[in-house]
């Protein structure tokens, strides 16, 4: 795994911020929702090469997307 970057750190930001607001929840709530089912890593750093050159619509109904099947999962499994 590659160290993660100052340009992907500054995206993963602008992702997160973006959605929350989509999504009328902080930030801080987003990002620690994401954390929770790694996807702040395997989403937004990981996949950083394909979703940069998204539009940030894009990008964030990705995140919206990913958070909502991995927490459906979570609800299954219970």
């Amino acid at each position: 795994m590659s160290p993660t970057t100052l340009t992907q750190t500054q995206f993963a930001t602008l992702a997160i911020g973006a959605t929350a607001k989509r999504m009328g929840v902080s930030a801080t709530e987003l990002f620690n929702r994401l954390k929770r089912h790694g996807l702040v890593r395997r989403l937004l750093f990981d996949c950083y090469d394909t979703l940069h050159t998204e539009s940030i619509d894009g990008v964030v109904w990705n995140v919206q997307e990913a958070l909502k099947n991995w927490e459906a999962k979570e609800g299954v499994e219970k």
